[in-house]
C-alpha cells in the first residue's frame, strides 16, 4: 500500500513539474509577443490597461436610423497611429448623401484646432474607414456622422469618442473632399499627406471620372498663394511644383473642374508638403496663350534664379496645341533698367531646350517667353503673344550687350568667325578691320529689292542666312556686319533709324574709344528707275561726317 502510494506521489510530482515548467513557458512567449508588438502598440496597450475602458455611447440619431459602430468598441481608448473605424445603419434607405462622414480634431500646442475629415463610402448602410492622426502624439476627438434624410448635404452624430496616439511622429494621409471622390480623384505621388522636398516637389495623379480639361493647384503658405492649371491627359495629370515660400510647410489643394459650370473648380483634395529649402523663389506669370497654344516650362519653373550671363529654357509644346507643327521657335525678351533684347529659342519635334542672354550687366532681369504669330500675311514686322514672364538675375559684373550674339547676329558661328578673321588678317586697328568688314558686306551682298518692296521678311532672317543666300535688305547687311565684328571682339550695334523716308537699319562700330558710323547697304549701289538694284561700291557711307549722314539718315535706336 505505501509503495502504490510512493508510485502515485511521484506521478504526481512529475505532473506538478511539467505544469510549472508549462508556465513558464507561457510567460516567457506572453513576454516575446508583447515584444514583437512594438514600443508603440505595447504602449498603446499599457496606456488601456490604465484606462477605464467605458463602452461606447452613441447619439441619438442611432436609434433613428438602426445605427451601430462595430469598431471601436470605447469611449477613449489610446492606439499607435491608427485606427479603424467600422459601423452600420439598418434604416439607411432614403440617406441623402452615399458617405459616412468622419471628423478628426486635435487641439495643438499653440491652441490652434486642427481637424482632418474622411467620407468613407456607404454600401448598403455599411462603411468602413483607417483613420491615420495626423498630428502624432496627443489626444484626439473623433466623430462620426451619417446622412441625414431630410436635406442633401446634412449630416448628424452618430458616435463621438476619444483617441490617445502614444506615437510622436506625424504621418498624414491625403486628404479628399467628396467633390475629389464624386471626381475619382486618386494621387499616386506623394503617397503621404505629408511629405518633404528640396524646392521643388512631383505630383501626379488621376482623375477617374475626368479625361480631358485641366486640374488646378493652389499653393500657400504664411498668407501667400499661388495657382496653376495643368493639363489632363487621359485623365493623368504630371506636374513638377516649386515651393515659392521657402523653409517651412506648404499647403497643396488640388481643384477639379465642375461639371456644370465653366471654368468652375472644386477642392478635391489637399496635401502638406515641408520645403527642407531656406531659398524663397517667385512665381512664374502665365498668359491665356501658354495653355493656348500648348507650352510647358520644364526650366525655369519658378523666377528668381540667379545666373552668370545666360540662362537656359527648356521645355515642349502639345503636338495637338494649335499652330504646334508651324511653331519653329520662341521668342525670349529680357528687359532690364530700360534697355530690352531679343533671342530666338528653335523648337525642334515640338521640344526646346537653348539658353539666351543676359547681356546688359549685373541685375535682375524681366524675362518673357513669347510664341510667334501664325499667318500667312506678308509684312515688314512680326506679331507675338507673350505666353510666361519672370525673372532672373545676372551676377555677372561684365556687360557685354555689344559683343554677344542676339537676335540674327549669330557672332559665335565659326564659320563667321573664319571668315571674319580672314578679311582682317594683317589690318592694323579696329577702324581698318571695320573698313575691311564694310567692304566685304557691301561688296558681296546683293541688294533683294523685291523682299523689300513686297514684305517678304521671315523669322531666320539673320547673319547665318545672308551669308549663304548672298543677298538681303538692310536689316540682313547690318546682320552680317555686325555679327563679323563682334566675332572678333570688336563691339558692334544695331542701329534702327528712317532713311530718305523708309525704315531703315545701319551699324555702329566702337573704334579707339569713339562709335564710327557705317551703311554697308548704301554702300554697295543704289537701285534705279525701274526697281533694279545696281552695283556701285563706295566708302562714303564709312564713317561719315555726322552732318552729311544726317541729311539722309534719322537714327531712332539701337536694337539688341
Amino acid at each position: 500500500m505505501n509503495r502504490r502510494i510512493g508510485m502515485w506521489g511521484a506521478l504526481m510530482t512529475a505532473l506538478s513539474l511539467v505544469v510549472l515548467a508549462g508556465c513558464g513557458l507561457l510567460a516567457d512567449f506572453e513576454t516575446e509577443a508583447k515584444q514583437k508588438l512594438g514600443k508603440y502598440d505595447a504602449l498603446a496597450e499599457k496606456k488601456n490597461e490604465e484606462l477605464d475602458l467605458r463602452e461606447l455611447k452613441l447619439e441619438p440619431y442611432a436609434d433613428e436610423v438602426g445605427g451601430r459602430l462595430s469598431s471601436p468598441r470605447y469611449q477613449e481608448f489610446a492606439v499607435n497611429s491608427q485606427l479603424e473605424i467600422k459601423g452600420s445603419a439598418k434604416k439607411y434607405r432614403g440617406f441623402r448623401s452615399d458617405v459616412a462622414w468622419i471628423e478628426v480634431e486635435k487641439e495643438s500646442d499653440g491652441g490652434k484646432e486642427m481637424e482632418f475629415s474622411y467620407y468613407a463610402p456607404l454600401r448598403d448602410g455599411r462603411f468602413s474607414q483607417r483613420v491615420q492622426l495626423f498630428d502624432g502624439k496627443g489626444k484626439y476627438q473623433v466623430t462620426v456622422r451619417l446622412p441625414g434624410k431630410d436635406e442633401e448635404d446634412r449630416f448628424y452624430d452618430l458616435a463621438r469618442f476619444e483617441v490617445i496616439n502614444v506615437n510622436p511622429e506625424k504621418k498624414r494621409d491625403v486628404a479628399l473632399t467628396r467633390a475629389g471622390q464624386a471626381a475619382g480623384l486618386k494621387i499616386d505621388r506623394p503617397t503621404s499627406g505629408l511629405t518633404q522636398a528640396k524646392g521643388v516637389f512631383n505630383l501626379e495623379g488621376s482623375l477617374g471620372k475626368i479625361e480631358n480639361g485641366r486640374v488646378m493647384v493652389r499653393l500657400e503658405k504664411d498668407g501667400k498663394q499661388w495657382e496653376h492649371l495643368f493639363p489632363l491627359e487621359q485623365g493623368k495629370f504630371v506636374g513638377k511644383i516649386p515651393l515659392f515660400y521657402g523653409k517651412g510647410v506648404h499647403q497643396l489643394t488640388l481643384l477639379t473642374p465642375d461639371k456644370k459650370r465653366k471654368d468652375y473648380y472644386n477642392e478635391a483634395g489637399s496635401l502638406l508638403v515641408e520645403n527642407t529649402a531656406d531659398r524663397k523663389r517667385n512665381p512664374i506669370e502665365y498668359f491665356k496663350h501658354y495653355d493656348e497654344r500648348g507650352v510647358k516650362l520644364a526650366s525655369p519653373l519658378a523666377g528668381g534664379d540667379s545666373a552668370n550671363m545666360k540662362y537656359r529654357i527648356k521645355g515642349r509644346i502639345n503636338p495637338d496645341a494649335p499652330y504646334a507643327d508651324q511653331t519653329k521657335h520662341l521668342i525670349v525678351q529680357t528687359k532690364k533698367d530700360g534697355m530690352e533684347a531679343t533671342y530666338f529659342v528653335p523648337v525642334k519635334n515640338y521640344r526646346f531646350d537653348d539658353t539666351f542672354w543676359l547681356r546688359f550687366g549685373k541685375g535682375e532681369y524681366e524675362v518673357t517667353v513669347n510664341v510667334p504669330e501664325i499667318t500667312d500675311e506678308q509684312r515688314d514686322y512680326f506679331r507675338f503673344f507673350g505666353v510666361a514672364r519672370f525673372t532672373v538675375t545676372n551676377t555677372s559684373d561684365r556687360d557685354l550687350r555689344n559683343l554677344l550674339p542676339s537676335r540674327g547676329i549669330q557672332s559665335k558661328d565659326e564659320t563667321i568667325r573664319a571668315l571674319a578673321e580672314e578679311l582682317t588678317q594683317g589690318k592694323k586697328g579696329d577702324q581698318a578691320k571695320a573698313l575691311a568688314v564694310y567692304e566685304y558686306v557691301a561688296k558681296n551682298i546683293r541688294y533683294d529689292v523685291q523682299k523689300f518692296k513686297n514684305d517678304e521678311f521671315e523669322y531666320d532672317d539673320s547673319a547665318r542666312k545672308t551669308l549663304k543666300e548672298k543677298e538681303g535688305v538692310c536689316q540682313d547687311y547690318s546682320f552680317l556686319a555686325i555679327a563679323l565684328l563682334r566675332s572678333i571682339d570688336i563691339e558692334t550695334r544695331f542701329v534702327q533709324g528712317v532713311a530718305d523716308g523708309n525704315r531703315h537699319a545701319w551699324v555702329e562700330v566702337k573704334v579707339d574709344g569713339r562709335w564710327l558710323t557705317m551703311d554697308p547697304t548704301w554702300g554697295s549701289g543704289y537701285i534705279d528707275g525701274n526697281d533694279r538694284f545696281v552695283r556701285r561700291y563706295t566708302t562714303k557711307y564709312f564713317d561719315p561726317k555726322p552732318g552729311e549722314f544726317a541729311k539722309t539718315h534719322t537714327r531712332t535706336g539701337v536694337m539688341y
